[in-house]
């Protein structure tokens, strides 16, 4: 099973973004990856932006990609999630970070955290996330970055998964250990040819910790646009936006699933997102579904 999805920047434009969630939903498409840079003065809040979108469609998946955890602690990130799934009707996912731009973290007001203390911090968070999703009677912890003595939140409709968008290697560990799926970074962040060195890191982890790797949700994230003509991006190295026709998406896609773990992926389109989104949905996923031997599941 491979589903799909596209990301949306949270600008003031919201029409637009509608209507690329409307075209989404059409389309057949999975998820929607919704960016969280609360620091960004462009940026609209992530979270708000998908309680609206989430309002206005019936089947799709949202996740924010990805919350930074030093600015949504774990007690009132653990009560947002929840309810936006239950409003939801149990259509949230958590995509979460350690943080990854420290410099603006601190400007807004955030922890001053290494990158090392980022993680741990990360770490603890994930348990206490879970704790205050399990409807246990009270949630008490004195750990080395939240002390927490509380009631749960109101339990969530559905188990909401983790999805880590972890880099380096000792966060792909903990992916690898902890979560329930890895929400890879845009290649300009991972290039092209460390997805499988970061892939076979969280597969490594995942059976030390004594579980199955195929448990970890492998997300592969990528920017481009679908084009009439052919392109000649190159997909085994460096970060440069797939530019391709439909067949050369699906080409690059069906690549990852069968020499990689990935399950499912995100689009991420340069500029025009409804008509990319209705291209991607139309014409690539198609061909993708038709290459893995199952035939088209949509229209």
């Amino acid at each position: 099973m491979v589903d799909f999805g596209v990301q949306v920047t949270p600008t003031p434009d919201l029409a637009e973004h509608r209507e690329v969630v409307a075209a989404a939903e059409e389309g057949g498409l999975t998820y929607v990856g919704v960016q969280d840079h609360p620091y960004a003065p462009a940026q609209l809040d992530a979270m708000a932006v998908i309680g609206d979108l989430m309002s206005r469609t019936e089947r799709l998946r949202f996740f924010p990609d990805v919350t930074p955890l030093p600015l949504r602690p774990p007690t009132m990130l653990a009560n947002l999630a929840a309810t936006l799934d239950r409003v939801s009707g149990g259509r949230f996912e958590l995509g979460l970070g350690a943080g990854g731009i420290p410099r603006a973290i601190k400007g807004f007001g955030g922890p001053d955290r290494t990158p090392g203390a980022a993680i741990e911090a990360l770490e603890e968070g994930i348990g206490l996330l879970r704790r205050l999703w399990s409807g246990a009677e009270r949630v008490v912890a004195e750990g080395k970055y939240y002390a927490v003595n509380t009631r749960p939140v109101p339990a969530p409709p559905h188990d909401i998964g983790i999805w880590i968008g972890s880099i380096g290697p000792r966060s792909l560990r903990l992916t690898g250990r902890l979560a329930d799926g890895w929400a890879a970074p845009i290649p300009s962040y991972l290039p092209y040819q460390d997805l499988a060195p970061a892939n076979a890191i969280i597969d490594e982890a995942a059976k030390a910790a004594g579980r199955d790797p195929a448990d970890v949700l492998r997300i592969a994230q990528i920017v481009g646009t679908v084009t009439d003509g052919p392109g000649d991006t190159d997909t085994t190295h460096g970060d440069a936006p797939l530019r391709g026709t439909p067949g050369q998406w699906a080409d690059f896609v069906t690549e990852l699933v069968t020499r990689q773990p990935f399950r499912a992926f995100v689009f991420w389109p340069e500029a025009d997102p409804l008509e990319q989104t209705i291209r991607f949905a139309r014409d690539v996923v198609p061909e993708v579904e038709t290459r893995l031997n199952r035939g088209p599941t949509r229209r």
